[in-house]
């Protein structure tokens, strides 16, 4: 049968811990494919910093290009309004059929906010969830009151290595001019510095390099995920 996993996920951006959670899941539930999906306005970062959506999503696009079983999808991104999981599963139902398997991966930290998420019952109904974990991560302090026992039957958590890298820590990292070799792939290490995302102001004056965005996009509109 064929099964799809579906990686959803700001991506800002992408890095090796997101790029090694899709291919442990891909290899431990047997999915055919994996499907990265950045958002394109998170509503759990509504007011928050994000960067510019054509910058996530070409960057997922370069991190993802040398794995066959990999591809990135556009629909949260050219979808107006807020990005809402359970609308963009119901997308890829629509898309692959009835009888493909479908997976969401996430991380195990956002299982605990999926009771909030919008319109959990359709999201659990539709798909099965990946919670990535890091190795030695005590699932005892996962607290999940709103959700009931039939949607926590959906859940499967899947130790992955790598986790410990995180977007944030690579934006600082950028904003301070510490390295981020090793942590991103090396194609979107070039994109980042190419386009200048991440960067101060002074720090982009001191680097000479241009601050990047697509024609008539501001590189860091806010995009406000659930």
């Amino acid at each position: 049968m064929w099964a799809v996993g579906i990686m959803g996920g700001t991506f800002d951006p992408i890095h090796y811990g997101h790029l090694v959670a899709a291919e442990v899941a891909r290899s431990h539930f047997g999915l055919s494919e994996v499907v990265f999906v950045p958002t394109g306005r998170p509503p759990h970062k509504e007011g928050a910093k994000v960067t510019d959506a054509e910058h996530r999503y070409l960057m997922t696009v370069l991190a993802t290009a040398t794995n066959p079983h990999f591809s990135v999808s556009r629909s949260e991104v050219d979808r107006p309004g807020p990005s809402y999981t359970v609308d963009t599963v119901a997308d890829m139902r629509r898309t692959y059929g009835p009888d493909c398997g479908m997976f969401f991966i996430t991380g195990a930290d956002a299982v605990r906010e999926m009771g909030t998420w919008h319109r959990p019952e359709e999201l659990f109904a539709m798909c099965e969830v990946i919670a990535a974990t890091r190795p030695g991560y005590p699932l005892g302090r996962l607290n999940l009151p709103d959700l009931g026992e039939e949607a926590l039957a959906h859940i499967h958590f899947l130790e992955v290595p790598a986790l410990a890298i995180s977007s944030s820590d690579i934006r600082e990292r950028v904003a301070g001019g510490s390295p981020i070799k090793y942590l991103v792939p090396e194609s979107v290490e070039a994109y980042i510095e190419k386009r200048a995302l991440y960067r101060t102001p002074n720090a982009r004056e001191r680097g000479g390099a241009a601050p990047g965005g697509p024609p008539g996009r501001s590189p860091n509109d806010p995009s406000p995920r659930r």
